[in-house]
């Protein structure tokens, strides 16, 4: 059985200010407070290379509020 739905487009890499990540169509214009992180490719590399770099979920305001914490 064949996928007929391959999505062969172009996504790009994209990161907010809370460095909070997403995939975005390289296509179409940025959201508002989301900017592009330099990597473009297929979904699944797009969503393979978020799985390497963001390894800390929490918000980056959360973070540095809980290192201060400390």
């Amino acid at each position: 059985m064949t996928d007929e739905t391959t999505d062969e487009r172009t996504y790009r890499v994209v990161v907010n200010d809370e460095e909070q990540y997403s995939i975005w169509l390289a296509a179409r214009e940025l959201p508002a407070g989301w900017h592009a992180e330099g990597t473009e490719g297929t979904r699944e590399e797009c969503l393979a290379h978020i799985g390497e770099v963001w390894t800390d979920m929490r918000p980056r305001s959360l973070r540095e509020r809980m290192a201060e914490a400390r």
